[in-house]
């Protein structure tokens, strides 16, 4: 059975901001919670499914009216990471439900987990409930593991906490890291030396940061060498001390140079290590450190793991389907 609900405002103007040109919040909000949107004066329509898509509604348009009077923009990207909010993860919740946690309902818990980089092009925002935990994780813990498929922001958002610690003087350096190991294909084909034959592999991580702050900036870190990306291999017999470090594709890593990579960690540093199960390059019967890691250190205190799912993913909408579509073969 439909259920429809109107929401009337006094000020116009605060209803043209949470609709945005064109109505193309609204959009965004249509099709994430499904249902019928339509602004008609000065309210705003909206036919749902049932009580349950009423609720949700209702405390969208009220996070976004209290966030319009905080100064917030509610630009697409931020409608998208509030919309996330209220998509059912893995195990049917929805991120409303964080939202009776705290007095001032789900603006508090969503604004508590921006991240907000010197001298970057934009705010970052959770997209899911998940990856507003996972923000807080990286936060409050001095080790934190993210598992996930791809296209989930494991990787990208966790760069960007990095960013925003570094580049606002919290931590003195920021060290990215992967283990070489090819999909598929073998860097000795490659040309050049070591250097220019590593580079194309660890492309992704200056990818995910030429996304969030402008390329002068990376070369002012590279220069003051505030920044360093290298080869896991290249962090034996090292102990990096106020540093936040970022082990990406851990899931290619052995138990072994996961062991050695954990015991690197030196005081004041904080690591990050990302990975996807399902997406193990190792050759046949080597174990992967990160699926062996979470195994055995998920009892230690001070260690926070998130795990992302399908429902995470932030990239194109198609990239949802084909992860789903491989899952079910």
């Amino acid at each position: 059975m439909e259920e429809g609900i109107t929401i009337a405002f006094d000020n116009r103007e605060l209803l043209s901001e949470i609709c945005g040109a064109n109505d193309r919040n609204l959009r965004i909000i249509e099709g994430s919670l499904g249902g019928f949107i339509c602004a008609r004066g000065n309210e705003i329509y909206f036919e749902g499914n049932d009580e349950t898509d009423i609720r949700r509604f209702r405390t969208m348009i009220d996070s976004l009216i209290t966030a319009v009077k905080e100064g917030e923009e509610p630009s697409p990207e931020y409608i998208r990471a509030l919309a996330g909010e209220f998509i059912p993860d893995e195990t049917g919740e929805t991120g409303d439900s964080a939202f009776t946690e705290t007095e001032n309902s789900g603006t508090a818990f969503f604004q508590d987990s921006l991240i907000q980089i010197p001298h970057g092009f934009r705010r970052v925002y959770p997209r899911s409930k998940n990856q507003a935990l996972y923000i807080r994780g990286m936060r409050e813990s001095d080790i934190c593991f993210c598992v996930g498929p791809a296209g989930t922001g494991k990787t990208y958002l966790a760069i960007a906490h990095a960013l925003q610690m570094v580049l606002s003087k919290k931590m003195r350096k920021l060290v990215l890291t992967r283990p070489v190991v090819e999909a598929g294909e073998n860097l000795g084909f490659l040309p050049g030396d070591l250097i220019q034959k590593i580079n194309p592999y660890l492309r992704p991580l200056y990818d995910a940061m030429e996304s969030l702050v402008p390329f002068d900036v990376i070369h002012r870190m590279e220069e003051t060498r505030s920044i360093e990306i290298a080869p896991l291999a290249y962090m034996r017999g090292r102990s990096l001390n106020d540093c936040m470090v970022i082990l990406d594709e851990a899931q290619n890593t052995t138990k072994e140079q996961m062991k050695m990579f954990l015991t690197r960690i030196g005081s004041d540093s904080r690591a990050i290590i990302t990975g996807d199960a399902t997406q193990i390059d190792l050759p046949r019967k080597t174990d992967s450190g990160l699926v062996h890691a979470v195994e055995i250190l998920k009892g230690i205190e001070g260690l926070h793991f998130s795990f992302l799912h399908t429902t995470d993913v932030a990239r194109n909408p198609l990239v949802k389907k084909i992860i789903q579509a491989y899952d079910e073969k």
